[in-house]
């Protein structure tokens, strides 16, 4: 039957292909086509020549089609069937019709069968249903990888699995290629690609998103036409969804109304993941998209050389998070993929070296990781490295530093490249730029630190822990630390070449011995002597002469120019703490040991030079120094400068014997009088310098500020003071606790350590780099200092106070606000074990159960001391309060609340608690006021939605402040005492408006939201009857919040606010309002096409903001304008022009939006009206046109002003044509 209708069909006329056709009956035909397509054969050509014969070819063809695709199809005939119709020509609705029938097999086949289907519907696609295709192709595989997702973290058995990892990742490998491959064809499918992707995250960035159509966009951008559109939309996908998720932690509202989903970086961390299997067309794709994130999102803001961003606990904005993901992105996809490891190295030394000057922080900690992961790996790619080395001396000392400190682990491991290194650093030390100088210093301390000579302290005893990758290479022969010995004296020869170098190069040096003596402590001897004998250069031997150092020869003087040669405070402090740390660490070691006899007595000769040196320090006086208040001290004169960098180096050289003493004081009475006189010496000099400097302070007088004192000392000396019980240390301890001044000195260094910590991420001073460490004193100086807060309150402090600055327990304060912040911005992960450190109790016997304390409950714990505090402080009678610690109170509770989890009881207990305060005192600090408020709404959001108080704070304000209407007498209410006359405006009035502000922005996201969702179901219209439903509990939060923001705006409106800023805010926040409405309103303009209908609340929302808001919105816009023109008015004849010009200046940047407002109101009126043609109900009842902006002559009004003018004129002639300009436009406002 088939080959005579063939061979009919190939004759000129169809007459007998017809007359045969007639014969047969229409499931012959039918049948016939299906075992054609079956056995494989050409059913296009068959089909055609059927088509030639019928005489409604048409018609035919589409009932052939119809009864094909609503027939079963056997699932091993589906990809022979639909290969069958790319030979026919058919309709658009036609291959939409085939194309589903297709794609609703997919589920039916097995896994492996179906990239050839894929491949036979994208040849289909080019006749037209491409968006069908992707749509269908995507939304299969986005649904099988949840599933699969499913079944791996579902607690179902291993068997039950459906499908295994490795051929679903390899089956969508294929499919990916074929999509990519068809692109490359026809550019039309690639556009649609992205228009499909684009199209659904309009409303929400995760919906078409999943892994898996990452993966395709991914692969699409190695097509070039594609590649930009493609890296952009993944970026903006990216940043949208960090976006969202910081406004939904920030809300409680939202987190009950938006359930929790899977983000775009979980799911692009997921395609690396992935990629193992053989994804190679992915891999350059995650690099390029890893590159965009790190480059377009990586810190801008730079801190003296540090910066900021790097902290963990700062990378919660958004920015920071994308930034982050692209590092993960590379560092995942370089632990997978062998082949891109060279480009990314590569890539990442790139920008190390060329973008000095802006902050690279996150590239050097991405190749820390790097390395860190696979130092042997990297051999291969040493000569990039080695290439990087040679740009050493050209980049920034903070960059060199943590380059090395990233690439060390290959030190260790590759000779070749230890040797150019040094090749390079002794290059840099003779070079003409100073930094290239200090780079080559840190270069050659970092090697010392890391190379350890045979015989060297272990880690442990030096308790100094390494890194794990340290540890690994470090393995190493006997050989090597023979080497590493003959290594380190060249470098120390190298080294002391440096010590006739400039100060800062030789400051460098003495702040990183110290380190090197802990690591390496075989150099111990090289160092020591190092040390002495260039200390030999500046100490006066001979026992009586005063003063002990040669001042004179630190300073070098070259013509008029006078600069610091020799840094002797930092030299006498790398002294002082490597000499300490030989007495504790070495020497308890040696006991017994008889050839180190001689290196006993070198070390004895040390402590008796600080030993003359502290002698004669005390009994010197400033006139022996020519440091006395004689002495100029102007940075103008050569004289002046040369005694300020004097008074710095004894001021410092004072602290340093400070420590010295009382290390090794053992609490002896005379030990401590010494002490104390030499912080008399330092008391007199810094005083006196502070005098002089007076407002004037330069870079020179700020170096004093830098305290030498280590945090460790800092941290005992607080201790002592402050919690030592001890019977036998009272008496030598009176003598130090006798001054006030020395112990809020040693609170102030304290704060002066947290305060650097805060900046910079590190202290000066030995173990500053070291976290652990830090962190160790900071428990302990928290302790200290919370202790001497609560047991002694400042009221008591201040009554028996004679001196002048702040009390002790205030400057304690103080730092403990500080250290909490320090503590969540470095510290994050260590927070449960800082709050155990803050717990004073008994430790042996509650170990065990501490352990199970959470860090809520030990956070309100600390909450209830400061909460104690506050309630003191504010018992208290106005003129008594102490302002700035109630500030500093309200601080510390605010950062400590950050702890707390939200849906703890203590949460809200603290809200309570803050709620209470504000509703029963008032006072009329309105920093106090601001920052207590602040708390309030930080912690209300995170409970509910804050629009209540808002409306109970705008009543209050209202009542405060009156009316606009001056014969309206406002009904005062009392909701919040904290609301006065003097904090209502503006304190109270911008808080609440920037917080409605808030509410407004998430309203309006979950409109965004909404809509996005609308559009996808009208374009899938399949369950349009149903989709409504779920969207209910959204629709009535939105229309419950803008109810409760409308009678918020409606008080405010109608309150006289005070010109300034308060009226500007509110003006530009109820255009926002309007704004908002406009979008509920075009959303269910949007929706009423499927539902048919508005929600009866929608109809009340419309109602009230008919009567409650649009009317008095124009009354307040008379206002604004009427005391604009009153000010106008009364300010020409009186005041000064540059008065009346401010005046101006500042009514035209009030009366700026109120065009805005008032085309808001009217774009939310004209949808309105379209809104009730589309539903039926005339919502435009409620809505009173408004006359205010009519034109209108008010005789009496034109009468008055012509009357005046011509008094004016009459008076003062000629002289006022220029104010008669300024007049016009008020006139003309006035005609209403």
């Amino acid at each position: 039957m088939d080959q005579k209708i063939l061979s009919l069909a190939a004759e000129k006329t169809a007459d007998k292909l017809q007359e045969f056709l007639q014969t047969l009956r229409e499931d012959d035909l039918t049948n016939l086509l299906q075992n054609q397509a079956v056995k494989g054969k050409v059913a296009g050509a068959l089909l055609r020549a059927i088509f030639k014969g019928v005489l409604s070819g048409e018609e035919c063809k589409k009932q052939l089609i119809n009864i094909l695709c609503s027939g079963r199809w056997d699932q091993q005939y589906v990809i022979q069937l639909t290969s069958m119709f790319k030979d026919v020509p058919l309709t658009a609705e036609e291959v939409e019709f085939v194309v589903e029938k297709a794609l609703s097999m997919f589920s039916k086949m097995n896994l492996q069968e179906i990239p050839p289907l894929v491949y036979q519907l994208l040849v289909l696609s080019s006749k037209g249903s491409r968006k069908s295709v992707l749509e269908g192709i995507i939304a299969f595989f986005s649904a099988l990888d949840k599933q699969h997702n499913e079944e791996q973290t579902g607690d179902e058995l291993l068997d039950v699995v459906t499908v295994p990892s490795g051929e679903l990742r390899h089956v969508e490998g294929t499919i990916i290629l074929h999509i990519v491959f068809a692109i490359k064809l026809d550019y039309e499918l690639g556009r649609e690609l992205l228009k499909h992707l684009k199209a659904g995250q309009q409303g929400d960035s995760n919906n078409n998103l999943s892994p898996f159509s990452i993966a395709l966009l991914l692969s699409v951008t190695r097509i070039q036409r594609f590649q930009d559109q493609v890296l952009d939309l993944l970026k903006t996908s990216v940043v949208k969804s960090f976006k969202d998720l910081q406004l939904l932690q920030g809300s409680k509202f939202l987190q009950n109304l938006v359930p929790h989903r899977s983000y775009v970086s979980t799911m692009i961390l997921e395609v690396v993941k992935n990629s193992v299997h053989s994804w190679d067309h992915v891999t350059q794709g995650l690099v390029e998209l890893g590159f965009i994130l790190m480059d377009s999102y990586g810190p801008k803001k730079v801190l003296d050389g540090k910066t900021i961003e790097t902290s963990p606990s700062l990378s919660r904005m958004p920015n920071q998070h994308a930034c982050k993901l692209g590092a993960n992105i590379l560092l995942e996809t370089f632990k997978i993929h062998e082949m891109i490891r060279q480009e990314i190295l590569e890539q990442v030394l790139n920008r190390v070296v060329t973008r000095a000057s802006s902050p690279i922080s996150h590239f050097l900690d991405l190749l820390s990781n790097i390395v860190m992961y696979a130092p042997l790996v990297l051999q291969s790619c040493s000569s990039k490295v080695t290439e990087a080395f040679d740009y050493l001396s050209f980049l920034p000392l903070q960059t060199v530093q943590r380059l090395l400190k990233a690439v060390q682990p290959l030190l260790k491991v590759s000779m070749s490249m230890r040797d150019s290194l040094i090749l390079v650093l002794r290059k840099a030390m003779f070079a003409n730029q100073l930094d290239a100088r200090k780079s080559a210093v840190a270069g050659f301390l970092l090697l010392l630190k890391n190379f350890k000579v045979l015989g060297s302290l272990s880690s442990s005893q030096c308790s100094q822990s390494l890194s794990f990758s340290q540890v690994h290479v470090d393995v190493h022969s006997h050989y090597n630390s023979v080497a590493n010995e003959t290594f380190c004296l060249e470098i120390m020869d190298s080294l002391r070449r440096c010590l006739s170098q400039q100060a800062d190069v030789r400051l460098m040096l003495y702040e990183g011995f110290y380190d090197v003596l802990r690591r390496n402590s075989q150099l111990a001897n090289s160092i020591m002597q190092t040390l002495l004998s260039q200390l030999k250069q500046f100490y006066e031997p001979k026992p009586d002469l005063l003063p002990p150092l040669k001042l004179e020869a630190c300073i070098l003087t070259q013509g008029d120019k006078i600069s610091l040669q020799e840094p002797l405070d930092y030299l006498l402090c790398c002294i002082q703490h490597c000499l300490a740390w030989y007495k504790n660490t070495v020497i308890p070691l040696q006991q017994g040991e008889e050839e180190e006899e001689e290196e006993e007595a070198f070390y004895q000769a040390l402590d008796d030079i600080l030993e003359s040196i502290t002698n004669r320090m005390i009994k010197s006086e400033l006139e022996d120094f020519e440091l006395d208040k004689s002495a100029d001290f102007s940075q103008s004169t050569s004289i002046g400068i040369k005694n300020n960098i004097c008074a710095s180096l004894v001021m410092g050289v004072c602290e340093v014997l400070i420590e010295y003493n009382f290390s090794i004081s053992n609490f002896s009475k005379n030990k401590f009088e010494d002490i104390l006189s030499l912080f008399m010496c330092y008391k007199k000099l810094s005083d006196i310098l502070n005098e002089k400097a007076g407002k004037a302070k330069t870079k020179m007088a700020n170096k004093t500020n830098d305290s030498l004192l280590s945090m460790k000392f800092v941290s005992s000396l607080l201790t002592v003071l402050f919690r030592d019980s001890i019977q036998s240390h009272q008496e030598s301890l009176s003598v130090l606790r006798s001054s006030s001044e020395f112990m809020r000195y040693a609170v102030n260094i304290a704060l002066q350590k947290v305060q650097q910590l805060k900046e910079t991420g590190h202290v000066s001073g030995p173990d500053g780099q070291n976290p652990d460490k830090i962190f160790q004193n900071l428990c302990d100086i928290t302790r200290v200092l919370l202790w001497r807060y609560t047991s002694i309150p400042t009221s008591v402090e201040e009554l028996g106070k004679k001196e002048k600055g702040k009390s002790i327990s205030l400057l304690c304060l103080e730092g403990l606000q500080k250290i909490f912040s320090a503590v969540q911005q470095f510290y994050q992960p260590k927070i449960q074990q800082f709050l155990r450190a803050l717990d004073v109790t008994d430790k042996e016997g509650e170990e065990r159960e501490d352990a199970d304390v959470s860090v809520t409950q030990r956070t309100a714990f600390q909450i209830r001391q400061f909460q104690r505090s506050l309630l003191n402080l504010l018992s208290s009678q106005e003129e008594d309060f102490n302002s700035k610690e109630a500030l500093l109170l309200v601080t510390v509770l605010t950062s400590l609340s950050k702890l707390l989890e939200p849906s703890s009881p203590q949460f809200v207990q603290m809200l309570s608690w803050t709620s209470k305060i504000c509703k029963e005192n008032s006072r009329e600090d309105a920093l106090f006021c601001k920052s207590l408020m602040n708390l309030l709404f930080s912690l209300h959001v995170l409970y509910k939605s804050p629009v209540i108080l808002l409306r109970d704070l705008s009543q209050d304000i209202h009542g405060h402040l009156g009316d606009i209407d001056q014969d309206v007498e406002v009904e005062k209410t009392n909701h919040f005492a904290i609301v006065n006359l003097r904090t209502a405006a503006p304190t109270i009035c911008l808080l609440v408006l920037s917080q409605a502000e808030k509410v407004l922005e998430e309203v309006d996201w979950l409109i965004t939201k909404l809509k996005g969702q609308v559009s996808q179901e009208t374009v899938s219209e399949e369950a349009s009857s149903q989709t409504t439903l779920p969207n209910q509990p959204v629709e009535k939060a939105i229309v419950m919040q803008l109810g409760t923001l409308l009678t918020f705006f409606h008080e405010l409106v109608q309150t006289a606010l005070p010109s300034g800023s308060c009226v500007d805010t509110l003006l530009k926040d109820l255009c926002k309002m309007y704004t908002t409405l406009t979008a509920l309103v075009r959303y269910y303009l949007q929706v009423c096409q499927s539902s048919g209908g508005i929600p009866k609340n929608m109809e009340k929302l419309v109602k009230l903001s008919g009567s409650h808001l649009t009317p008095v919105c124009y009354s307040f816009i008379s206002y604004v304008q009427n005391k604009s023109k009153s000010l106008n008015y009364t300010g020409e004849k009186k005041e000064k022009p540059a008065t009346v010009a401010t005046a101006m200046a500042r009514v035209l940047r009030e009366t700026k939006p109120i065009p805005n407002l008032i085309f808001a109101i009217e774009q939310y009126e004209k949808f309105l009206i379209h809104l009730s043609k589309r539903s039926k109900v005339n919502l435009m009842q409620h809505m009173k046109l408004s006359t205010s902006r009519d034109f209108k002559i008010k005789g009496n009004i034109l009468d008055m002003v012509l009357r005046e003018d011509g008094e004016d004129e009459n008076e003062e002639g000629t002289a006022s044509e220029h104010g008669e300009q300024n007049k016009e436009p008020a006139k003309k406002k006035r005609k209403k």
